[in-house]
């Protein structure tokens, strides 16, 4: 839609960078607010927000790189244009995960309750991340007649990331961004109704996400790699996580361990 945001002399500001900095700074304040109420160290989740930031940044790049190794490596001056749109969100999600489990157990931070924290400002970034995507033109949905089809018309838009111009499409990316607002109402809802154990909201996340993303895929119109010839790779990656996020809840549930309060929180943080 609008790609570029504004010029400064020869300098482009891209839609997409700034929305996409606002999803994260958004999320980490809403972070660091749940963590506050529950007891963490606000100063500690800080950090780990910053380094989260980082690596998923860059591992939705390299998860990228890998996914379309073979048109990089024919075109290596375009690997210049990621720098413009998105990543794999899987990417950034799993090198996200993997370093915040490493600072978590460093700082001796409570694993689920740091978890339960981050997931719903995940959610909440992904919201606004995904307008990033619909105004870049990446991610972009599959030819349809139906009313609400979106056309995308900026010639910059199909210079960057390919976006096909004057075809009605599936929004897929407004679809994974209304997505993510539901989930984000729900997971709050959810911790109103009830306690649960440390750790429900985190993986119940993680299964929700997946299981609209799988749907989601189907919609899209992007190249984005896939495996086995079956599964594009984030579908294959919500495969693997739909089953493990259910046996983690059954866990969890069957454990009876309840959230720490917020005192018991802030003791395991100092």
């Amino acid at each position: 839609m609008f790609p570029e945001l504004f010029n400064l002399g020869p300098i482009s500001i891209y839609t997409y960078g700034v929305l996409l900095a606002f999803a994260y700074l958004t999320g980490l304040w809403y972070a660091t607010v749940r963590a506050g109420a529950r007891g963490l160290d606000r100063d500690r989740i800080m950090d780990l927000g910053i380094y989260i930031i980082i690596s998923a940044l860059v591992g939705a790049k390299l998860l990228l790189i890998i996914v379309e190794f073979d048109h990089y490596r024919q075109n290596p001056a375009e690997i210049l244009t990621i720098l413009r749109s998105g990543g794999v969100f899987y990417g950034g999600l799993i090198a996200s995960v993997g370093v915040a489990f490493w600072y978590i157990r460093r700082h001796r931070l409570p694993v689920w309750t740091t978890c339960d924290a981050f997931a719903p400002g995940i959610v909440l970034g992904q919201a606004i991340g995904r307008i990033g995507c619909f105004m870049a033109g990446c991610c972009y949905g599959k030819p349809t007649e139906l009313p609400w089809a979106i056309t995308f018309t900026n010639p910059l838009a199909a210079t960057n990331v390919g976006t096909p111009l004057d075809v009605s499409l599936h929004p897929t990316q407004l679809y994974e961004s209304g997505v993510a607002i539901l989930i984000l109402g729900g997971l709050l809802l959810a911790e109103r109704k009830g306690k649960g154990s440390a750790g429900r909201t985190f993986w119940t996340y993680l299964l929700l996400y997946p299981t609209a993303r799988f749907i989601i895929e189907f919609y899209r119109g992007d190249p984005r790699g896939t495996v086995f010839d079956l599964f594009s790779t984030s579908q294959f990656v919500s495969l693997l996580l739909i089953p493990t996020s259910i046996a983690m809840l059954i866990v969890l549930s069957r454990s009876g361990t309840p959230g720490p309060t917020q005192t018991e929180a802030h003791e395991r943080a100092v």
